[in-house]
C-alpha cells in the first residue's frame, strides 16, 4: 500500500530531549519557526516538533527515517511501517453504507463477515476505504470480497427509499433500521457477535433499535471506521451497489444521473424535470433533498 507524503503523529514531549539529541548526531541541522519546539533538516528528511506535540516528518528518505530509527527507538510502535501488524484478526462483521449524500440514486447498505484467514486475504487485496478508490477498481475489489466473505447487502431505490423515509421521518433513523437489518442478517447466518459499523449518529439510535430486536451482539460504533478492513469491504459492497444502482436508472431512463448534490446535479436535475415532468424525480432521487427544492424553483 502507498504511504502518505507526509508522517504525523503526537510524540510525548517527554522524549523530546532525546529525539533532539540523536538528530543531532544523526547531522541534522536545526532552525525553530513560530510554534516549534525545533525543525532538523537532512539530505531528503525533515523532521518538526511542534510545541503541541504533533511531529511531522517529510521527505523522500522518510519512510527508512521511520521504521529504521523513528518507531523502534522513540515511538516504540510499528503502525506506519506495519500498519496491518495491528490489525485484529478476531471474527466479526462490518457495516457501512454508500449513496446517503447522493440525491439520485439508491441508498446502500452492506455488511460483511470476515474471520482471521478472510481477514488475512482482505489485506493482501488491498481493500480500504471505498472514498480512496475509483468506481472502476471499486467494481473489481467487490467481486473479490464478494467470494471471501459472507454478506448482506440492502438497496433501497428511490421509489422505496422515498416511502420509507415518508414512514421513518428522520434519515438517522432509516440508516439504523438498515444497518440492524444487515447486522442481524449475518448474525443469523454466521453466529458471529462482532460487530463494528461506522458511526453515523448519536450511538444510542442504532443501540435502542438494536435493543428492541433483542440482538446477542457485541456492537462498536466509531468514527473512521473504514480504517478496519472488515468494515472498508462493507464500504466497497456498498459503494459497489450504489454504483450499478444509479448506472440501472441512467439505463432506464436513457440518461446519465450525476452523483452528490452539488449544483451541477441541480442544473442537471432540472433538465431530468423538463423531460420526464417533476413526478418522476421521486423514481431516480431522495426527494427529502433541499435539492429538490432548487430544482422545482426557478432561478
Amino acid at each position: 500500500m502507498k504511504k502518505p507524503n507526509t508522517f504525523t503523529c503526537k510524540l510525548d514531549l517527554n522524549l523530546k530531549d532525546q529525539l533532539l539529541k540523536d538528530l543531532k548526531e544523526f547531522g541534522f541541522s536545526f532552525t525553530k519557526p513560530n510554534y516549534t519546539i525545533f525543525k532538523a533538516n537532512k539530505k531528503n528528511v525533515v523532521v518538526v516538533l511542534y510545541e503541541s506535540g504533533s511531529l511531522v516528518v517529510q521527505g523522500k528518505e522518510k519512510d527508512e527515517f521511520i521504521e529504521f530509527y523513528l518507531e523502534p527507538n522513540i515511538l516504540k510502535s510499528f503502525k506506519f511501517s506495519h500498519p496491518h501488524a495491528h490489525v485484529s484478526m478476531v471474527s466479526r462483521i462490518g457495516v457501512d453504507e454508500a449513496g446517503k449524500g447522493d440525491f439520485f440514486g439508491p441508498l446502500c447498505i452492506a455488511g460483511v463477515h470476515a474471520d482471521e484467514d478472510s481477514i488475512k486475504k482482505l489485506i493482501q487485496a488491498n481493500i480500504r476505504d471505498s472514498k480512496k478508490i475509483s468506481d472502476k477498481e471499486i467494481l473489481k475489489l467487490a467481486g473479490i470480497i464478494s467470494k471471501l466473505c459472507d454478506h448482506e447487502i440492502i438497496r433501497l431505490f428511490p421509489e422505496k427509499y422515498n416511502e420509507l423515509y415518508l414512514k421513518f421521518k428522520n434519515l438517522n433513523s432509516l440508516l439504523a433500521w438498515g444497518h440492524v437489518t444487515v447486522i442481524d442478517n449475518l448474525h443469523k447466518k454466521t453466529n458471529c457477535k462482532n460487530v463494528i459499523i461506522d458511526q453515523f449518529a448519536n450511538k444510542s439510535v442504532v443501540e435502542n433499535l438494536v435493543k428492541r430486536k433483542k440482538l446477542d451482539i457485541d456492537l462498536e460504533q466509531r468514527t473512521k471506521a473504514e480504517e478496519d478492513p472488515v468494515v472498508a469491504a462493507a464500504s466497497i459492497l456498498a459503494r459497489a451497489s450504489f454504483v450499478k444502482g444509479i448506472d440501472e436508472l441512467s439505463k432506464k431512463y436513457e440518461i446519465k444521473l450525476p452523483k452528490g448534490a452539488s449544483r451541477t446535479v441541480i442544473d442537471f436535475g432540472k433538465k431530468f424535470v423538463a423531460k420526464y415532468g417533476p413526478d418522476y424525480l421521486e423514481k431516480v432521487a431522495k426527494i427529502h433533498f433541499k435539492t429538490k427544492d432548487n430544482i422545482l424553483n426557478d432561478d
